[in-house]
């Protein structure tokens, strides 16, 4: 515990700051000042009265903590031996979630009484904007380990404690929460941030290495011994061998930044290539190699494959490894997704045209373009045309190329056409069922004949394409009512795939996740818990489209030093269409048994979630549901015991 600021310099820091607007330099850490400072700013004062508590409400909490259960999971038993190490100091040992949001607790019963006086409980917030400077928020601020003693907290009524805190970082560099021992100030432990600290690396190294990854790791030490304890770096690899993230011992031993991951291959940072490193593990799989930095460094590795990206030594058949393609990189966790990518897979390198359902903005082009880039036509281009935007007059010159002097107005020296074009690649034909009948006739001999006759006359030109098709109408009914060509339909039906709406879709949270990443890459953006249930809950007509334009026109609503998306950054007409959807019918009377199917379905979230203790999915599979429907049945009704 490092010495704590004199109490005069305390005092006259804090009076020159509350007098003059700044702290003068030399008197507190700088670390300090600059929590003081924001604190100043968010308009709170040392003395002053808090405002009504801000706690979760209990539905609202155990919807955080289903968000944050592998966290939860992987910290419980890290906090439990942390708790063993300070019993006798009077401490609690608290994980908050990337918002600040207390999410767990386990301490000494007296203390817990103490500490929940100043709402040091699951529920309460612990940011800097409400509690001013303490080692939890602080430590969120600076994204580095705090400790907090005493008057050293802002408000006067925190100054009983001293809190030790360090933030807990995904492989990526992400903030996924806070891990924090506080005591009363008296009982202060010179070991205690130390002791944070290393806890917190243990948790960081635990959700590495559990069974969700997908990726390789490489285990890394100055010395061999060091592989397999708290001080070792963890990489983690591509199949194809580049560096995809790791923890923080890692990135400092190969001298990375979080910036550089999944644009550095491993060949960049150390003296061997991925082939040869599989090739030594494939001989002595348990035994760490030598290794070298390009600077001559010495460092010991020791390889984990991932089975599902790595084939074994062909000596026996192989097993079956999950692929990684850009369908795979699409892939935010939704099974009826994955499983319409594992059946457009099995096509892509056979003559087999694919045609792509589903309603408006579920990600059709996405879907098409993904599917080529996974291919043997990669390589290729990839030719896409939207047969509802394109005006008609237009379709059959742009599709099929023309002669010089075809038409006036045409090009003088003709033009190829879209379908020549896209020969050696994908051509994709997007809302296919709006192309006019006279053209889906001469689109058929092309696909028949494989040649294209420009307008014009001319000699045919053969043409090698794979073909996607998609369109949002049910084109199997057009053609049994005569709108659509039935023989075309069947050319163009090799495979059909189904893609689901948003609303039947269960990785809302990740799928956000990945859009918010796409709008704002260099700015790492979460959804506050409450929001994140009412948008997942919601119908999405729109689909992908619809959500991807509402988290654009939220982020510009941004202040530059938010990175959390509230209800107030929505668009007024949205979050009055969220609020209409979220209204509930009126809770069932108590003392008596469900009368209507809506009162027993009520009853049955609640008591499932109760008995799962708020654990989303094992929930969602007891009532046979999907994670996104109990997500908009708990939004309907925000009045039961979870």
């Amino acid at each position: 515990m490092r010495p704590l600021s004199a109490p005069l310099a305390l005092r006259q820091a804090r009076q020159h700051l509350l007098e003059f607007g700044h702290c003068p330099s030399g008197l507190v850490d700088e670390r300090l000042a600059r929590s003081w400072q924001r604190s100043v700013d968010e308009g709170l004062r040392p003395t002053g009265r808090l405002g009504a508590p801000d706690n979760l409400e209990q539905h609202a909490l155990w919807l955080l903590r289903g968000r944050h259960q592998e966290l939860l999971a992987h910290s419980r038993p890290v906090m439990e031996y942390l708790f063993e190490q300070v019993r006798d100091s009077q401490s609690v040992v608290v994980l908050a979630g990337p918002c600040g949001t207390l999410v767990d607790t386990c301490g000494d019963p007296y203390f817990l009484g103490k500490a929940e006086r100043v709402a040091l409980t699951s529920g309460a917030s612990w940011h800097e904007k409400q509690r001013g400077t303490n080692a939890i928020g602080t430590a969120l601020a600076e994204m580095a380990p705090v400790e907090v003693q005493g008057a050293e907290h802002f408000l006067e009524r925190n100054g009983f404690l001293t809190c030790s805190a360090a933030p807990i970082l995904s492989g990526t560099g992400q903030l996924l929460g806070i891990l924090d021992i506080s005591s009363e100030h008296s009982r202060g432990n010179p070991h205690t941030l130390g002791l944070v600290s290393t806890a917190a690396q243990m948790i960081e190294n635990r959700l590495l290495t559990s069974g969700g990854q997908r990726h390789m790791r490489l285990h890394l030490h100055a010395h061999p011994e060091g592989i397999g304890t708290v001080a070792e770096g963890i990489l983690l690899l591509s199949g194809d061998g580049w560096v995809v993230g790791g923890n923080r011992a890692a990135l400092a031993l190969l001298r990375l930044s979080v910036a550089q991951l999944g644009s550095v291959p491993l060949e960049q940072v150390l003296d061997m290539r991925l082939e040869e490193l599989l090739s030594r593990h494939h001989r002595r799989p348990d035994a760490p190699q030598a290794l070298r930095r390009h600077d001559g460094a010495a460092l010991f590795g020791l390889l984990v494959p991932d089975r599902r990206t790595v084939r074994p030594p062909a000596a026996t058949p192989p097993a079956a490894a999950a692929p990684h393609d850009a369908l795979a990189r699409l892939d935010t966790g939704d099974a009826r997704w994955r499983t319409a990518a594992a059946k457009a897979r099995r096509v892509l390198d056979k003559p087999i045209p694919l045609l792509i359902q589903g309603e408006s903005g579920v990600g059709k082009e996405w879907f098409a373009r993904a599917a080529h880039d996974s291919g043997p036509r990669q390589d290729g281009p990839f030719v896409a045309i939207n047969c509802a935007a394109m005006p008609e007059p237009l379709i059959e010159s742009e599709l099929f190329g023309y002669r010089p002097g075809a038409f006036t107005g045409g090009r003088r020296e003709g033009r190829p056409g879209l379908l020549r074009e896209a020969h050696g690649g994908t051509l994709f034909l997007d809302e296919i069922g709006d192309m006019p009948l006279a053209l889906q006739t001469r689109l058929l001999r092309v696909l028949q004949e494989r040649q294209v006759v420009p307008l014009g006359g001319g000699q045919p030109i053969a043409v090698d394409f794979a073909l996607v098709c998609a369109s949002n109408r049910a084109l199997r009914e057009d053609a049994d009512q005569g709108r659509f060509r039935a023989d075309l339909y069947y050319r163009i039906n090799g495979l059909t795939v189904e893609l689901p709406p948003l609303r039947e879709r269960t990785d809302f949270e990740e799928l956000s996740a990945r859009l918010l990443a796409q709008i704002e890459p260099a700015r790492p953006l979460r959804l506050a818990p409450a929001l994140l249930a009412a948008l997942a809950a919601h119908r999405w007509p729109g689909n992908l489209r619809q959500c991807a334009s509402v988290l654009r026109t939220a982020c510009a609503m941004l202040d530059a030093a938010e990175d959390t998306l509230e209800w107030h950054h929505l668009p007024d007409d949205f979050q009055a269409e969220l609020q209409k959807a979220s209204r509930r019918p009126p809770p069932a009377q108590t003392g008596r048994p469900p009368q209507n199917l809506e009162e027993l379905s009520r009853s049955a979230v609640r008591q499932a979630l109760e008995n799962c203790r708020g654990n989303i999915s094992q929930a969602a599979r007891m009532l046979g549901i999907s994670r996104q429907t109990l997500y908009r049945k708990m939004a309907q009704d925000k009045t039961g015991p979870y």
